[in-house]
């Protein structure tokens, strides 16, 4: 069950064709680089990219990697520098050859999913996001429980208890900001974290309160929700039976969680904040909300879920499609050999490096990616990054909007768009040639 429009279906996504002309300089800007998707700067073309109205670290950080005297480098083959062309047709040639192919990282735009996920038809691929097991410690609750999602917009205008779960939100500068209540609002907000400390950037406005937990995440996510269940418990944290109540009582309570900063099997954290989220709602109103989706993952599942009916950690092959969400993990396909040729997408920026493997690599990717790939077995192709040298659009963290991005610049590269489908065109031409 949600608490907000579900997601767009395929007819309703958008229009993956990217925009003709970047904005002027200093025009609104849509920062990409995580996805809370703030969309209030400005962004000054320079040398780097210089951003207005924000000093987000994370945006500063990334917009440091598109500095203009940063030397463009050209594709590679095995180390050794080619055209575009020829590295289009030999990574056609290596996937043609491939048997079962893993797309990894993804992390790319909703045009970029959707040709890369024509691509994985053509190649019966599996497809894995670089943050799979954060996404999957979102998805597995859904699964088999459901969800009670709800959005930046409603945390705003209607939150009067924010319960930071097991995170500081410091991987999401701007969370804070964007949800604080407006000035005219006439919600009292208290923020509470449990088993994390506030941040510098917390909003002043809100009370803050800090609680230490019961044990580990698991203990304390499970003796909140019986205690919001009002079961009956020994001696159960003073702090913890202090917070239940409060939740109780709110108006609109919201439980934000990081599923990146859970431990292994975090999907159970997830369902037993669900369940406390469940409960809650029978009396008064809450919801969850995840940070997550960083690197176009939320993007590229959402993207794969429109076209598929299946989220991501799935394959295409022969027998139609097959989700596994344990078996399908990047690392464990390439410990186990299971996959014998490695596509690998990381356009935002030089911090998702492709896996060392002993398997055939084609990595579309940032320009500084190259230094990664500059070895045998591995073909490169630079690409453009959206909302810096490439339009396009991505999902917000709480998937009830698809924003679109405007280049501000064009230094002349692909977009992952572009490479897939041309690989997806050199391949059928193989196909034809077989016959």
């Amino acid at each position: 069950m949600n608490t907000h429009s579900p997601t767009p279906t395929p007819a309703h996504a958008p229009d993956p064709s990217p925009a003709a002309a970047p904005p002027a300089t200093g025009a609104p800007w849509t920062c990409p680089f995580c996805s809370l998707l703030c969309d209030g700067f400005d962004l000054q073309d320079g040398d780097p990219p210089r951003l207005l109205g924000s000093d987000c670290p994370r945006a500063l950080k990334a917009l440091a990697a598109f500095s203009r005297t940063a030397t463009l480098v050209s594709p590679s083959i095995d180390g050794a520098p080619a055209t575009l062309e020829a590295a289009l047709d030999a990574a056609a040639a290596r996937l043609s050859e491939a048997r079962q192919p893993l797309f990894g990282g993804l992390a790319t735009d909703v045009a970029g999913m959707r040709q890369l996920y024509r691509l994985a038809n053509t190649c019966s691929a599996i497809l894995d996001h670089a943050h799979g097991e954060a996404l999957m410690h979102t998805l597995r609750p859904l699964q088999d429980r459901g969800q009670m999602f709800t959005t930046l917009a409603e945390i705003r205008t209607r939150a009067d208890l924010v319960v930071c779960f097991g995170t500081d939100a410091t991987n999401y500068p701007e969370f804070f900001r964007r949800c604080a209540p407006t000035t005219d609002s006439s919600v009292q907000r208290r923020t509470v974290f449990v088993g994390a400390v506030p941040p510098a950037r917390a909003i002043e406005s809100s009370s803050i309160d800090i609680v230490a937990g019961q044990g580990d995440l698991f203990d304390t996510a499970a003796t909140l929700a019986a205690l919001v269940e009002q079961r009956g418990l020994p001696q159960p944290a003073a702090e913890l039976a202090e917070l239940a109540d409060a939740l109780r009582a709110a108006r609109y309570a919201v439980l934000v969680w990081e599923p990146a900063q859970l431990p292994a099997h975090g999907a159970l954290i997830g369902e037993a904040l669900l369940r406390l989220v469940m409960s809650l709602n029978r009396s008064t109103r809450a919801g969850m909300f995840a940070l997550g989706g960083v690197d176009g993952a939320q993007t590229a599942n959402a993207a794969m879920t429109w076209l598929s009916g299946l989220p991501l950690r799935s394959r295409v092959g022969p027998r139609g499609l097959e989700h596994q969400p344990l078996q399908y993990a990047t690392d464990r396909l390439l410990a186990g050999d299971e996959v014998d040729l490695l596509l690998w997408v990381a356009s935002f920026g030089p911090n998702l490096p492709p896996p060392p493997t002993d398997v055939p690599r084609i990595v579309l990717g940032h320009s500084a990616l190259a230094a990664h790939c500059a070895e045998k077995g591995t073909i490169f192709i630079p690409v453009a990054t959206p909302g810096v040298n490439a339009s396009g659009h991505l999902m917000r963290a709480d998937s009830v909007v698809a924003l679109p991005l405007h280049a501000i610049r064009d230094d002349g590269l692909p977009g992952v768009a572009d490479v897939a489908r041309a690989l997806d065109a050199r391949l059928a031409l193989v196909a034809e040639g077989a016959r």
